[in-house]
């Protein structure tokens, strides 16, 4: 085995080149992720970042193994690469609890189609990752798994609902990892941990298998410490799948795919042009650090030759946020469908509720529950759904007013919140101030980027918004600023 500074913050590509070499196998580095889990999400550091371990990890990896003896070929990009996948993704023969206690032995027979791209790429599936009650909130709290720490500082929240994807990847738990995001579940644990996350356009990644949340906001995406295993793992994933219709435009749109490829041709930042969202950076106490950190990494930007287009605004942009929320109005429909439809232990979300199976600390839980139970029809709905059309318009009259390529903003107004602070309801799910939900609300990809750590310590996420299925672009930005802002630290486990 080799010594662990040689597998700490590895990536995909030195991965396959010790694998080439002869000097490291996929039983290997999966043995090591396991290890270091069984040290850490427990005992140890504690993170909490993983609900169950795949009992054939390491058959899975002995067969990408064996299969490269045989044929000197790896087995597709990701081969023997182990991944942590969010536990909202059914996994055959692998529990998935959807973070819920009520589902805690609910095994799926079949894969959601995501893991099935990942198993033909390669991948070894590894374990399934921490997330809020059927991801209905921006943090760790869980009935199923209670808090995932933070990754560099355990008095704080991880951030969901993507939690122990953001913090498993941080602390070296997998290599890289699947989350899925709604209003911003990917991208607030990127921030929070220091790594990178990517919500793509709606449609270009399918949803089979995943429990919803708002189906017409909901994709699964990439988490990874570099842009390039980012890249890497996002080329698999996307695809149409007939089970899933809005994958339609993975079928038809031109610029789908190809995401390795423009890693090598990313322009250098003087060919950028960014607009700068003034109206999305806080004003409260708190958010001052955050904003010193995103200005900086701005400054930098700007210092390497791109043009940036500084006081874009949004006027009343929390009105507009409000204006454009559909998760009260949405869920509780897409939940009982999606549950209605699975052998688990209750036949509907509202059954869920009615027992009181969930965190307490998940408020939207109960305000999802007063919702309607059918949306067809709902003039609510009907508004809300035309107010994001109106807001798409707005964004891309932004976008051209200002003739900017991307626009910029922190991914979270603030730093990672205190668990002490979460009890106390220092914040609620519809109060907390990230800056997530303008791309999903709007039906925009964005991307999280590690920027750097406020002085205590705490990680700082520059949110890069573009505009519908212009993943490349954001990939391309991501690649070209990493050299000039260095950000990613890795953390260090107690």
């Amino acid at each position: 085995m080799p010594e662990n500074h040689d597998l700490e913050e590895l990536t995909i590509a030195r991965f396959h080149e010790g694998v080439r070499a002869g000097r490291l196998t996929s039983r290997e580095l999966t043995q090591w992720y396991l290890d270091r889990i069984a040290a850490h999400n427990v005992d140890g550091a504690g993170i909490n970042a993983v609900v169950s371990v795949n009992p054939s990890a390491l058959a899975e990896a002995e067969a990408r193994d064996a299969a490269f003896s045989a044929s000197g070929q790896l087995t597709g990009p990701l081969h023997g690469v182990p991944v942590l996948v969010k536990d909202q993704a059914e996994t055959a023969g692998i529990p998935t609890s959807f973070g819920s206690a009520a589902f805690a032995e609910y095994v799926p027979e079949a894969d959601a189609r995501v893991v099935e791209l990942l198993r033909d790429a390669g991948a070894v599936i590894l374990a399934k990752t921490a997330m809020c009650d059927f991801a209905a909130g921006w943090f760790s709290s869980s009935s199923r798994t209670g808090h995932t720490l933070n990754a560099y500082d355990p008095t704080r929240d991880s951030g969901g609902s993507s939690a122990g994807t953001g913090a498993g990847v941080s602390v070296d738990f997998g290599l890289v990892g699947v989350g899925e995001d709604t209003g911003g579940s990917i991208r607030i644990p990127a921030s929070f941990n220091n790594i990178y996350g990517l919500r793509v356009t709606t449609g270009l990644i399918s949803r089979a298998g995943f429990s919803p949340l708002v189906h017409f906001q909901d994709t699964p995406g990439p988490m990874a410490r570099t842009v390039d295993d980012l890249a890497a793992l996002l080329e698999v994933m996307v695809g149409y799948d007939p089970t899933d219709e809005y994958t339609a435009v993975a079928a038809t749109e031109a610029s789908v795919g190809g995401y390795t490829a423009a890693l090598a041709t990313a322009p250098p930042l003087s060919h950028w042009r960014i607009g700068v969202l003034e109206t999305a950076f806080g004003d409260a106490d708190d958010a001052r650090a955050v904003n010193e950190v995103v200005r900086a990494a701005i400054g930098a930007v700007q210092n390497a030759g791109a043009t940036i287009v500084e006081g874009l605004r949004i006027e009343d942009l929390p009105g507009w946020i409000s204006d454009t929320s559909v998760y009260v109005r949405q869920s509780r429909s897409d939940l009982n469908r999606f549950i209605g439809s699975r052998p688990g232990p209750v036949s509907s979300f509202d059954e869920l509720t009615e027992s009181g199976t969930f965190d307490p600390l998940n408020d939207l839980i109960p305000a999802i529950a007063e919702g309607p139970a059918e949306v067809e029809g709902d003039a609510e709905v009907t508004r809300l759904r035309l107010n994001q059309e109106h807001f798409r318009r707005l964004l891309r009259t932004l976008f051209a007013q200002a003739g900017a390529d991307l626009i910029v903003y922190p991914t979270v107004q603030v730093p990672a919140p205190t668990h002490e602070g979460l009890r106390a309801g220092e914040y609620t799910a519809l109060t907390f101030p990230t800056n997530t939900v303008i791309a999903s609300q709007a039906g925009f990809p964005a991307i999280s980027i590690p920027v750097g750590f406020t002085p205590d310590g705490l990680a700082v996420g520059l949110e890069v918004l573009g505009t519908p299925f212009t993943e490349r672009r954001l990939l391309q930005f991501a690649a070209a600023l990493a050299p000039v802002v260095d950000a990613r630290r890795a953390p260090v486990l107690g």
